[in-house]
């Protein structure tokens, strides 16, 4: 295996660590936003408000987007299979 081959494989796995974890990251970051701006405009600083919302609502993001995720996921590992014999 080349070194541009491994650079290859390693960016690849990156970005695709990066467009699985995205579901989850942004719906916690939109919520995250949300609820502390509500609390900032009511004064309401309840630590729980904020964690059980994120939780929640990364859990449904994380349910509704784990088919593509898991597709997205074996596509890569197929390819990463498929390319062994060929590197050796």
């Amino acid at each position: 295996m080349q070194t541009t081959e491994a650079i290859d494989l390693v960016r690849e796995a990156i970005r695709i660590m990066l467009l699985i974890s995205a579901p989850a990251l942004a719906t916690g970051l939109l919520i995250g936003l949300v609820v502390g701006l509500l609390q900032a405009l009511t004064q309401v600083q309840e630590q729980a408000i904020s964690f059980v919302t994120k939780l929640v609502g990364t859990i449904l993001a994380l349910t509704l987007t784990l088919p593509w995720i898991l597709t997205q996921f074996l596509d890569y590992t197929r390819e990463l299979f498929q390319a062994i014999p060929g590197s050796l």
